[in-house]
């Protein structure tokens, strides 16, 4: 992983920006639009999701490993770096929930009122996330070419087969609490989220090191 410099943290607050806001604001055109169609929304917001995934890990992970995920820093990253790599992703998270809502005219600051609780869900966040760090463990590793790709098919994946649409994401997960969008979750929802995207994240990168070998340790 990328050291902690002053472009890799501009690259790591700017990346989180464009992701967050993507994740966001596409569902908010995205409900706008399908007419009270849920099934329609998540399609337009998952396939908005995994195409700048792709992008941004593309131009971003040579400069700043392209995380713009808490879970992913804390489990892939040096010590020294976990405290200046997740104020990066929560600051520019946050800007980028905020500029959506100006771009549509949504108050600026809200909470959300959307309910997301219960077993199901706290396990279908472990699933997502351990999968997310899974697939970058082994991936960076064995085809570093094909990581967007991996990455953003991943989570297109999971936002299908997981009951939670997988947000696989701490920082996401606080900044979804801020918009009372189709995207949203009520902020008396998110710890349970976290604790289990936490633990997802820490199973998969130890499963992913244990297939991987000493050898071959990320």
């Amino acid at each position: 992983m990328s050291t902690a410099t002053p472009r890799a943290l501009a690259a790591e607050a700017i990346g989180s920006l464009v992701l967050f806001a993507t994740v966001v604001g596409s569902g908010v055109m995205a409900q706008r639009l399908a007419g009270g169609n849920d099934a329609v929304a998540l399609l337009a917001n998952t396939a908005a999701t995994g195409a700048v995934l792709f992008v941004l890990i593309t131009l971003l992970g040579p400069i700043s490993g392209a995380q713009f995920n808490p879970a992913v820093t804390l489990m892939l990253s040096e010590r020294r770096q976990w405290l200046p790599y997740i104020a990066a992703q929560m600051i520019g998270g946050i800007a980028g929930v905020l500029i959506v809502h100006a771009m549509f005219d949504m108050p600026l600051f809200e909470l959300s009122s959307k309910v997301r609780t219960g077993a199901g869900q706290w396990i279908g966040e472990f699933v997502a996330t351990f999968g997310l760090l899974f697939t970058i463990a082994i991936g960076s590793r064995q085809r570093a070419d094909a990581l967007p790709a991996l990455v953003a098919l991943w989570i297109v994946a999971g936002y299908w087969f997981t009951s939670s649409t997988s947000f696989a994401n701490p920082a996401i997960t606080i900044a979804r609490a801020l918009t009372d969008s189709f995207a949203g979750i009520r902020a008396i929802d998110a710890p349970e989220f976290i604790v289990a995207q936490v633990a997802g994240a820490w199973a998969g990168a130890r499963v992913a090191n244990w297939l991987i070998g000493p050898t071959q340790r990320t």
